[in-house]
């Protein structure tokens, strides 16, 4: 069922104020999708294998040392497989994403503000106690 316009004016009216005012958030959420890196995966499943073959020598081998070191490479191995790429763009949020100070309360007018600007203005006067 799709949105009726009221919906989505409403919709597209938080997010612009979800980017306007909480941009270390978005800033955030948006670093999360980071590319996988292959040679990373690559080499986390080598050493998975690896850490398999110590795991299975130090059992048929009953040397308790070796199995230990075995499981401890798998777990190496699976946390570098898993673990994404580094990105360049890094985490701070770009200068067309506002301020990303604060809630906003100083800067648009009353006017000018969005749905979730005054909702936050009129909770944070109830939390004053300024009805």
């Amino acid at each position: 069922m799709p949105l009726s316009e009221q919906e989505q004016r409403l919709l597209e009216e938080m997010e612009r104020s979800l980017y306007h005012n909480d941009a270390d958030f978005v800033a955030t959420v948006g670093a999360t999708r980071l590319r996988p890196s292959y040679r990373s995966i690559a080499l986390g499943v080598l050493l998975v294998v690896a850490g398999i073959a110590l795991l299975i020598a130090g059992v048929a081998l009953h040397l308790l040392w070796l199995g230990i070191i075995g499981f401890v490479v798998m777990f190496g191995g699976v946390l570098l497989a898993i673990t994404p790429g580094r990105t360049s763009r890094g985490f701070a949020p770009s200068a067309s994403q506002g301020n990303g100070h604060g809630h906003g309360h100083a800067s648009p007018q009353k006017s000018d503000q969005g749905f979730m600007d005054k909702m936050n203005d009129r909770w944070d006067r109830r939390q004053d106690g300024n009805h």
